[in-house]
């Protein structure tokens, strides 16, 4: 339920904070008095777009916070840790931020969150029925909501989407495959030519790369012999070369080795130093006999080279590796066509399957919404006719359709209002009135199935008055036995039948007009409903009609 509200710097309101009760919450107050503005804020919390222009004060940010009970709500705290968002089993508080830039920040329980997941959160938590929302009566969507709510289907709907979304997934497959093979076989003989070229070449990943190596070696053929003769004189052929000097110095080092305590070390490190560089030398004379300047192997590299460059600039990519991959992309391709027959088959058959699964799950949706619909129809009846709809008629037929995500099915809701008269849908026959009475019979039947913990109705009862409008408050009252509900209304009749009753009003100081809102004691509650009857809230007669209400 919710617990409380706050709102800062919106619109007409420069700080309120509200904290409401169990049961029927009244909200009363003149038009114009900022109920509307409440509601707005609220909407913030639900995704509502953020509107810069409902900033009060333009040099700080807005803030709308509503703080939630949320003990035992098993499926929104499965939610909140999926979608990583903090959690608390006791309260959920929501948060949204106006910034000056315009921008808006979301948060639920201190969380920064996005705005989907804000929304996700706050419509699992409250429902808004506003005015605007009656229109949904006419709409399809909303009547297969209300009729898969009745019947449950949320599992048998889950299940089917995972079905549906494979029948398309293949029929996507298939129609992707289709159109590939339409292609490979349009473009055959282009596929088949390009496919020989680079089959020809016999390309071997790697093999660009060491011949360059070996390209490089034989046009430097010349340089690279003379710095190897210059490095082997020096080591071992020129008078007085480093390995005989070396074995000079290891000689010289073992006659001192009676004088002189580390000589014969010494002269062993040196040996092995001469050990190291002779085999070195020796490294150094292989690749000066087996390096032979061959102008014919160099130009079979270079004319290798240059096929390589060409059918990688003939078929705009940078490498040899990537060549071979669009060798394979056009073997893929000719064997796609040779097997075009068998490929095809197996996809109708893939398409098939998965296609009569789901239209199995579609008709066991269908089934449910049926008996729902019936169901749904007597409950409607039951629950309007006392609202001064006393010849209503309701029909709720489920139609077939072609299969989409949400089954098999279109649902209508048509209504008469008048005896003789025939069902048509409510966009063509019911008044404003009769349109409100029906959301909240629809309302009432449905909040158990909703499984919201609160409801909030905007003037609910517009174009009621009377009996019809007491009655009206009666299911409001009964559908907040077991949860919240929050009333804005201008109806005393429904005013009297609050647990706890809010009464917003507009303030004036030396600059500015502000909105206001104040929990109402038992004398002050008897006096709004006297100004709500009468105009005044001090007339004797409508005090004692003030003083009835309460009292039923």
């Amino acid at each position: 339920m919710l617990k409380r509200l706050h709102i800062s710097n919106y619109a007409l309101i420069d700080n309120i904070d509200i904290d409401f009760a169990d049961g029927l919450n009244i909200i009363t107050g003149e038009t114009g008095a900022g109920k509307s503005i409440m509601l707005g804020a609220l909407n913030l919390l639900l995704g509502a777009k953020a509107d810069l222009r409902a900033v009060k004060h333009s040099g700080a940010k807005s803030v709308v916070e509503a703080a939630f009970c949320v003990a035992g709500l098993k499926s929104l705290r499965e939610y909140c840790v999926e979608a990583d968002v903090e959690w608390d089993d006791s309260e959920c508080i929501l948060r949204r931020e106006i910034l000056t830039s315009g921008r808006s920040r979301a948060f639920v329980n201190d969380s920064p969150v996005t705005l989907a997941v804000l929304e996700a959160v706050g419509r699992r938590l409250v429902d808004i029925h506003s005015q605007n929302q009656n229109r949904q009566l006419a709409s399809p969507e909303f009547q297969r909501r209300i009729i898969d709510a009745m019947a449950g289907n949320g599992a048998l709907l889950e299940k089917y989407a995972g079905l549906y979304s494979a029948y398309r997934a293949a029929e996507q497959r298939l129609a992707e495959t289709r159109r590939q093979i339409e292609q490979s076989r349009n473009d055959e003989e282009f596929t088949r030519f390009r496919f020989g070229q680079l089959t020809d070449a016999a390309l071997v990943d790697g093999e660009q790369e060491e011949l360059e190596r070996e390209r490089d070696l034989l046009a430097n053929m010349t340089e690279i012999k003379e710095a190897l003769t210059d490095a082997l004189t020096l080591l071992q052929e020129r008078e007085g070369n480093i390995l005989s000097a070396l074995s000079d110095v290891a000689d010289s080092c073992e006659s001192l080795s009676d004088v002189l305590d580390d000589a014969a070390s010494l002269a062993h490190r040196l040996e092995s130093a001469r050990v190291e560089i002779q085999d070195v030398a020796e490294t150094l004379a292989d690749y000066d006999a087996n390096l032979q300047a061959d102008p014919a192997e160099l130009d079979s590299i270079e004319s290798r080279l240059d096929q390589l460059y060409a059918l990688q600039n003939r078929f705009k990519v940078d490498s040899v590796a990537k060549l071979i991959e669009l060798r394979a992309e056009l073997e893929q391709k000719l064997s796609m066509l040779e097997d075009s027959s068998v490929t095809l088959a197996d996809l109708e058959t893939e398409v098939k399957t998965t296609r009569d699964a789901a239209e199995k799950a579609a008709a066991e949706i269908t089934a449910s919404r049926k008996h729902a619909a019936a169901e749904f129809s007597v409950a409607l009846h039951a629950a309007a006719s006392p609202l001064g709809m006393a010849n209503l008629s309701v029909v709720t037929d489920v139609m077939p359709e072609n299969l989409s995500s949400t089954g098999a099915d279109k649902v209508e809701f048509r209504f008469a209002f008048n005896k003789n008269q025939t069902p048509v849908t409510v966009d063509g026959t019911a008044s404003g009135g009769e349109v409100s009475r029906l959301m909240l019979s629809i309302k009432s039947i449905m909040a158990g199935r909703l499984l919201l913990p609160t409801i909030i109705f905007d003037e609910v009862d517009t174009g009621v008055s009377g009996d019809v409008a007491n009655r009206m408050a009666m299911m409001m009252r009964d559908i907040a036995n077991d949860r919240q509900v929050v009333t804005i209304t201008h109806l005393p009749q429904v005013a009297a039948k609050g647990h706890v009753h809010f009464k917003v009003y507009k303030e004036d100081d030396e600059t500015a007009t502000h909105t206001r809102i104040r929990s109402l004691s038992a004398s002050e509650r008897r006096s709004e409903l006297a100004l709500m009857l009468s105009g005044t809230p001090t007339d004797a007669t409508a005090l004692a009609a003030a003083d009835t209400l309460l009292n039923k």
